[in-house]
C-alpha cells in the first residue's frame, strides 16, 4: 500500500480517536477551546519563528553565505502553521515540534543523516573524462 495513502487515512482516524478521547476527559467545551487555543497561540508563535528566520537569512545573504538552512527552515515553519490551523491534537504535537528550533534542529540532523546514509550507497558510479578524437587525426591513443 502506497505510503501517502496509508498516511492520509491514518492522521484523521487518529484525530478522531484523541478527540473523542480527550473530550471525553475534559468535556466537549474545553476540547473545543484546547483546539482554538493552540492553534491561535501557535499561528502567533509561527509568525515570530518565521520573522526570525527571514532576519536571519538575510543576515546569512549579507554575508554572502548561502542561507540553505533558513529556507529550508521557513517551509518547516509554513508547514507547521498548516498543521497547526488543522483541528487535532496529533497536528498540533507535530506543528509544534516544527516550530521550536531545538527540535526542528534535531528533526533535521535526524534527516540529514539519513540522506547522507542513502548517499554514500549510491557509489555505483566511475568518474572519468573523454576526449573526442577525430579519424584523421595523427595522434594514437
Amino acid at each position: 500500500m502506497n505510503s501517502i495513502l496509508l498516511i492520509i487515512i491514518l492522521i484523521p482516524a487518529i484525530e478522531i480517536y484523541l478527540l473523542i478521547k480527550i473530550g471525553s476527559q475534559i468535556g466537549a467545551i474545553s476540547t473545543i477551546l484546547l483546539i482554538f487555543t493552540t492553534a491561535i497561540v501557535g499561528i502567533y508563535y509561527a509568525k515570530y519563528e518565521g520573522l526570525n528566520t527571514l532576519k536571519s537569512g538575510f543576515l546569512q545573504l549579507s554575508k554572502n553565505e548561502t542561507p540553505a538552512y533558513e529556507v529550508i527552515s521557513g517551509a518547516a515553519i509554513a508547514f507547521a502553521a498548516l498543521l497547526l490551523i488543522i483541528p487535532g491534537f496529533l497536528t498540533d504535537v507535530l506543528g509544534f515540534l516544527l516550530i521550536f528550533p531545538i527540535s526542528r534542529k534535531f528533526i533535521f540532523s535526524f534527516f540529514k543523516k539519513k540522506i547522507n546514509y542513502k548517499k554514500k550507497q549510491n557509489n555505483d558510479f566511475i568518474d572519468g573524462d573523454y576526449e573526442d578524437i577525430e579519424e584523421d587525426d595523427d595522434r594514437k591513443i
